[in-house]
């Protein structure tokens, strides 16, 4: 059984994943992904800070993507990978709430949950650098 904040995880990324795949509308989005499973009213709350969240930041966070993935443009990385990674990364330097191994972990999981086979690998090292840069500063 899923956790609350990792079913708002879930719903979230799938709403940002329908965003940048094919520009629908995120509260539509979020709206028609919690009809079949509704989310209890913190959990929908968490999922609308998580969606707003990264979309105002989003510049700011594919900044961070870049410098901690260079080798992987933010344009060409997998559409599932890169929002599990700004989703993970406005949690880790924009949001603060959660703690870093939690944030990490949730991302992961999420990878293997949605992502090919590398994906928790890329996501984890991605995350591992950002949190180093994090916890140095």
């Amino acid at each position: 059984m899923e956790s609350g904040r990792r079913r708002s995880r879930i719903v979230a990324l799938q709403a940002l994943y329908e965003f940048d795949c094919v520009g629908h509308d995120l509260n539509s989005s979020i709206r028609l992904l919690t009809q079949e499973n509704p989310l209890t009213e913190d959990a929908l709350t968490f999922v609308q800070e998580l969606v707003i969240g990264v979309k105002e930041n989003k510049d700011g966070i594919d900044t961070q993507i870049r410098k901690f993935a260079p080798s992987f443009p933010v344009e060409q990385l997998s559409l599932i990978d890169r929002a599990i990674l700004r989703l993970a990364i406005f949690e880790l330097v924009f949001d603060k709430r959660v703690p870093v191994k939690v944030a990490i972990n949730e991302a992961v999981e999420l990878a293997k949950a949605f992502g090919n086979n590398n994906s928790a690998k890329f996501i984890n090292g991605v995350l591992g650098s950002v949190s180093s840069a994090i916890t140095q500063s």
